[in-house]
C-alpha cells in the first residue's frame, strides 16, 4: 500500500535543463545538469599544478557516469537538451541520483518515502502529447531507486509525483510562506493578473494567472534561455566548448559575458514583447525567476516600471514554491 502523503517527506523538484533544484523542509539544493560517460584516464601526479577533485561518480543499472560540476572535463559529454530527456532518459535518472546524493550528504538520510511536486517546462505539458509525457515522468520517478555514488550505496523511495509547470512554482513562492500560508499583502495577486517570467537554461517561460486561472493567450515558452547567451559566447570561440563547460565557467565567475549580455537581453526582451506587448502594464506584478533573471537582475526589472519582483534566490524560487504549494495542499487536507 502506498503511504499516505502526510506521512511522506514533501519536496519540490525543479527539472531544469541547466541544473536540477530540490527544496524540502531542511532546505534547498541545486545540482548542475552535466553528465559525462566514465572512462577518462586520470593523471595521478602533476607537480606544480593544483590537484583536481573528480566530479561525483554515479553507478546504477542505467550506466556509469560522472555528473555535476566539471563532469564534462572528466569524460565524454552527454548533452541532451531535448524534452525527451525529462521522460526517463538515463542521463536524467543519473542526475536525479546525483542531486539526491548531495542532498542526503548535506541534510541527512531521507528515511520516509518522498512526495514530490515536479516543475517542468510548459511545452511538454501542452498539446497532444501532454498526458503521455506526464504519465512517462511519473512512471520513471515513482518507486524505489538504488545507486552507488563514489562507492557508497544510496536508496530513496518516491511514493507520489505531482506535475505542474515551472512558472507555477514561482507564483506560489511569491504568494506563500514555507508553512503554506498566504502572505497577507500578496494574496490579492492571486486574483489580479500576475505575470511570471522564468528564464532558465534552455527556455524562457511566460505565464499569466488571474483569479486562480491561467490566462492562456499570454502563456508561451521559447528556447532563448541562458544557453542562447552561451551560444553567443561560444561562437566567439569557434564553438570550441560544450555548453556544459561554458556553464561551469559561468557559475565559477570565470567567463566574460559582459560584452554579450546586452545582445542576449535584447533577445529576451523581444520574446516578452512578442507575446505580451504592452499588456504587462495592466498586471499587478511581474515575477522574474530563474538563473537568467539572476544574470539580468540589474537591468531587466527596470523595464517594468516598478512592477517587477525578483525573489531573494531566483534560481531556487521554483523548487521552493513547489514545496510551499504541496505544504499548503497537505494543510488543507488536515482541516
Amino acid at each position: 500500500m502506498t503511504p499516505k502523503t502526510r506521512q511522506n517527506t514533501i519536496m519540490g523538484f525543479d527539472a531544469g535543463m541547466g541544473a536540477l533544484k530540490v527544496y524540502g523542509q531542511a532546505g534547498g539544493l541545486q545540482f548542475q545538469s552535466q553528465v559525462a560517460h566514465n572512462g577518462t584516464q586520470k593523471v595521478q601526479a602533476s607537480m606544480g599544478l593544483t590537484r583536481q577533485v573528480s566530479p561525483l561518480h554515479i553507478q546504477s543499472e542505467f550506466g556509469s557516469f560522472y555528473v555535476g560540476p566539471s563532469a564534462h572535463l572528466w569524460g565524454r559529454a552527454v548533452e541532451n537538451n531535448g524534452y525527451d530527456k525529462l521522460i526517463g532518459a538515463p542521463e536524467m535518472r543519473t542526475l536525479t541520483f546525483g542531486i539526491y546524493t548531495r542532498y542526503i550528504q548535506r541534510y541527512g538520510a531521507i528515511k520516509k518515502p518522498l512526495s514530490i511536486v515536479v516543475g517542468m517546462p510548459q511545452e511538454p505539458l501542452t498539446g497532444d502529447d501532454a498526458k503521455a509525457n506526464i504519465a512517462a515522468v511519473k512512471k520513471w520517478m515513482m518507486g524505489k531507486h538504488q545507486w552507488i555514488a563514489d562507492g557508497q550505496a544510496y536508496e530513496i523511495e518516491i511514493a507520489e509525483v505531482n506535475i505542474t509547470s515551472q512558472p507555477v512554482g514561482a507564483l506560489f513562492d511569491y504568494l506563500l510562506t514555507e508553512e503554506g500560508s498566504f502572505i497577507p499583502d500578496r494574496k490579492s495577486a492571486f486574483k489580479s493578473e500576475t505575470g511570471i517570467i522564468s528564464i532558465g537554461f534552455n527556455t524562457i517561460e511566460l505565464l499569466v494567472v488571474e483569479n486562480k486561472k491561467i490566462v492562456q493567450k499570454f502563456t508561451a515558452g521559447t528556447t532563448a534561455g541562458v544557453r542562447r547567451l552561451l551560444d553567443i559566447v561560444n561562437s566567439q570561440h569557434g564553438n570550441a566548448y560544450t555548453l556544459g563547460e561554458l556553464d561551469t565557467k559561468l557559475r565559477e565567475n570565470n567567463l566574460d559575458i559582459k560584452p554579450f549580455l546586452p545582445i542576449w537581453e535584447s533577445e529576451v526582451s523581444g520574446v516578452i514583447q512578442q507575446h505580451w506587448g504592452a499588456t504587462w502594464k495592466r498586471f499587478a506584478k511581474v515575477l522574474l525567476v530563474g538563473g537568467g533573471a539572476a544574470l539580468l537582475k540589474n537591468t531587466l526589472p527596470y523595464k517594468f516600471n516598478g512592477k517587477a519582483f525578483v525573489p531573494d534566490n531566483p534560481v531556487s524560487s521554483i523548487s521552493r514554491g513547489l514545496y510551499k504549494l504541496r505544504v499548503q495542499t497537505e494543510n488543507r487536507k488536515r482541516k
